[in-house]
């Protein structure tokens, strides 16, 4: 997702000025480590569960202040530095907007994406 896109697209929606005075975004890379006990990683293997984010996304969307909620989940074998997960939340305040992105950030990693790290040998 080229993000500067995406929020330029958002911006040119009719309602933007009304709603939005606040965009959260979370840019998800692969890390070179395990966050388990730091052995090197050299690729990660992901599998999102697409419908369960879209579903996990509807929840969230009717928060109050929230505007717009846009996730890509990107699937397939990454390297230590590549993209893998990117969430935009676009909304009111700070205060219904952080919460929002931490929330849904934590919930798709735990309920929605599986992984597969791949160690050095």
């Amino acid at each position: 997702m080229d993000i500067s896109k995406k929020i330029q697209e958002l911006k040119q929606r009719p309602d933007f000025r009304d709603n939005v005075g606040m965009i959260l975004i979370h840019n998800g890379v692969v890390r070179n480590w395990s966050r388990k006990d730091h052995a090197k990683v050299v690729a990660l293997e992901v599998t999102p569960d697409l419908a369960k984010i879209e579903q996990i996304r509807q929840e969230y969307l009717q928060r109050e202040g929230i505007w717009e909620i846009v996730i890509e989940a990107l699937s397939g074998k990454f390297q230590p530095g590549d993209d893998l997960l990117f969430i935009i939340v676009a909304g009111d305040i700070r205060e219904n907007i952080k919460p929002v992105l931490a929330e849904l950030l934590d919930r798709i990693k735990a309920e929605a994406v599986s992984k597969k790290e791949i160690m050095a040998e």
